[in-house]
């Protein structure tokens, strides 16, 4: 699901293409924004493709997607959830990032990030699995090959894997034309599945744990990104799903997942900006809260919805996105290896006794 700004389904959430405006039109009433208060683009309403993270402010959600628990959706080609440990590769695409350089510590740069977003997204995603953290142990509770409709898995299900010694897989710039202004589904699923030719990516197989995670350069507005159109803050998805906007984008690699990361400062507080930090350590807060969010989302509904949802469609990092900091399951500073970012908690079906809730870490289910 798109994260929205601070929400869209990686809503961190799925958007229905209509904008807030459209909405309380039809009859749906708009309550009094405020900076951390999610958009529930959903209430109600069937979810389409953009699954993400929706903006941290507009219309007042539903209490649903709080309180009811995950459900196994059965699968898309025989995939529900990631089974090994996760492989994110990050794909820089258009021009406009301009001149690629590399940092002391071997990260790569480019001139036209002005904020070090590239740089922040190859640390989180680095980090991940690592110094111990149970962040990504929330995850490892879900699985698939059971019966769709499930709330719980076997301990012989094949579980969410637990991305030991760092989920970062590859780096690729790809500066051989620029970025459109307003990329479209097909053409962000495209420029996965080009980028897992790129990789040496050529089977079924060697995708089948691996997530492309698509970055367009900032001033652009990739599915309506940052437009009125576009109430999200990222979204995640496959590239066989028949209604991307432009639909659906052929492979010759077998299923590609992939993730629209658009340049989520482009949006300040409605995606997350200093959301857990203030002043300048808060800066980037978005950053790792958003991708976080469409990375976990991933990794438990692989080809969307398969995998875990809800019965409002909302995934598991939907369900605790902007919902505060601090305690067991809100938004707070999580230390890996790499660094120490803000991430969001996401949905435990297993906490609070089967009642489940939103958690910041786990134990790892093996």
């Amino acid at each position: 699901m798109g994260i929205p700004p601070t929400r869209r389904r990686p809503r961190i959430k799925v958007l229905t293409g209509l904008t807030s405006l459209a909405i309380a039109a039809a009859g749906f009433a708009a309550a009094p924004a405020s900076a951390n208060q999610p958009v529930d683009e959903f209430a109600g309403r069937p979810h389409p493709y953009r699954h993400g993270v929706v903006q941290a402010k507009g219309l007042s959600g539903q209490a649903t997607h709080r309180t009811s628990n995950l459900k196994y959706g059965g699968g898309v080609d025989g995939i529900g959830v990631t089974t090994g440990p996760a492989k994110v590769y990050l794909v820089f695409m258009g021009s406009q990032w301009g001149t690629q350089g590399t940092d002391a510590n071997g990260y790569t740069t480019l001139s036209g990030d002005p904020l070090g977003i590239a740089v922040r997204a190859q640390r989180l995603f680095k980090g991940l699995g690592t110094n111990g953290e149970s962040w990504s142990g929330v995850m490892t509770q879900y699985c698939q090959g059971i019966a769709a409709g499930a709330t719980s898995c076997p301990s012989t299900a094949a579980h969410v894997g637990y991305p030991t010694g760092g989920a970062l897989a590859g780096v690729w710039v790809d500066g051989s034309a620029a970025a459109p202004n307003q990329a479209s589904g097909n053409q962000l699923a495209s420029e996965a599945v080009k980028a897992a030719g790129h990789f040496g990516n050529t089977t079924a197989a060697s995708n089948r744990n691996v997530q492309y995670v698509v970055l367009s350069p900032t001033g652009t507005h990739p599915d309506g990104f940052n437009t009125s159109t576009g109430q999200f803050c990222a979204w995640h998805d496959w590239n066989g799903d028949t209604t991307l906007s432009g639909g659906a984008a052929a492979s010759p690699y077998g299923d590609i997942a992939f993730t629209n990361d658009p340049y989520v400062t482009d949006m300040g507080a409605s995606c997350g900006q200093n959301y857990v930090n203030a002043g300048s350590a808060g800066l980037l807060d978005g950053v790792t809260i958003v991708y976080g969010h469409e990375y976990s989302e991933t990794v438990t509904d692989q080809n969307p919805a398969g995998g875990w949802t809800d019965s409002t469609g909302y995934e598991n990092a939907d369900k605790c996105a902007w919902k505060g900091t601090g305690g067991v399951g809100g938004a707070q500073n999580v230390a890996f290896a790499t660094g120490s970012f803000a991430m969001q908690g996401t949905w435990a079906n297993d906490y609070n006794g089967g009642a489940g809730g939103c958690e910041i870490s786990h134990p790892v289910v093996p």
